[in-house]
């Protein structure tokens, strides 16, 4: 979907709901609003090349997962591409504010896995995001309550460009 003023949409539920991470990514994405996505829910099973789990959605009745709605330079696309290798680009329907609906692209993994857990770096992206965003308090308790584990490799995004790694 592309917006009146030339730019495209981005559902952003993991760690991209971080703007700093979002930005150092995509330099054009501005937040424009908080949306859910009904059916689905979050987890932590796609497989990431380092071992850890990473976010994606899954379907789910009854369930809803929630997020921020970036406008973005069409052109940047690409870019984000290459940072969510392993996803496949899809359009969703969100709902944001009185049940408005828009139409945006997000990523899902097309396989998750049962083992794969998060890094407590990569997990702090997600809670600090939904935070940031003031996603509903429920919602940031149940991403606490996703699993994790320490970075074998010692990385701490607060100090290294590790970190900013993609998934």
């Amino acid at each position: 979907m592309v917006t009146a003023n030339g730019r495209s949409l981005y559902f952003a539920y993991g760690s991209n709901l971080l703007s700093r991470r979002m930005t150092s990514r995509v330099p054009s994405a501005s937040a424009i609003c908080v949306a859910r996505v009904d059916g689905f829910r979050i987890c932590v099973g796609k497989p990431g090349r380092d071992g850890s789990g990473k976010a994606t959605l899954i379907a789910s009745d009854g369930s809803r997962a929630w997020g921020v709605v970036y406008e973005i330079d069409p052109l940047h696309w690409a870019r984000l591409d290459a940072c969510e290798q392993g996803y496949n680009r899809v359009q969703l329907l969100v709902t944001h504010s009185q049940a408005e609906q828009l139409l945006a692209q997000t990523y899902l993994a097309p396989e998750t896995a049962a083992d794969p857990v998060a890094f407590s770096w990569y997990k702090r992206f997600l809670v600090d995001g939904a935070r940031e965003h003031r996603l509903p308090a429920t919602y940031v308790a149940e991403l606490e309550r996703l699993p994790e584990r320490p970075d074998p490799r010692g990385v701490n995004p607060g100090t290294s460009q590790a970190s900013e790694q993609r998934p």
